[in-house]
């Protein structure tokens, strides 16, 4: 996998806050939600984010059986079936009668192009 350059669709970096590997075009970290960049939407389709994967579930340990434990892992597959990538989220136990809900959500935004905005007709 290659990694493209800054300024490209696709380019990352780290949130100075969490650390995690982001979206350079990302105005705040999906991870620890803080902003990264100040930047307003300048439309209303960017200000809302389509989630075209969004799934969540909940396990419940019985009440009847010793501790279960748990490893929470998403994995990332091309078009041809290869790993892209693995990440292990996290794991824990889970004591009898207790819960855990599980969400995955895939978010979208339209990747801009170089420079920022769209060019138009006009030159001003």
């Amino acid at each position: 996998m290659s990694t493209p350059r800054p300024g490209t669709p696709g380019a990352t970096r780290a949130c100075p806050h969490c650390k995690e590997i982001i979206l350079e075009s990302a105005a705040v970290c999906p991870a620890c939600r803080h902003h990264v960049r100040f930047d307003a939407p300048t439309t209303v389709e960017e200000a809302a984010v389509p989630s075209p994967l969004r799934i969540e579930g909940s396990i419940r340990q019985p009440a009847d059986v010793s501790a279960w434990e748990y490893t929470v892992v998403v994995t990332i597959k091309d078009d041809r079936g290869q790993e892209i990538a693995r990440k292990l989220i996290g794991v824990g136990a889970m004591a009898p009668n207790e819960q855990r809900t599980f969400t995955l959500a895939v978010d979208v935004v339209p990747a801009k192009p170089k420079g920022g905005k769209p060019k138009s007709g006009t030159r001003h």
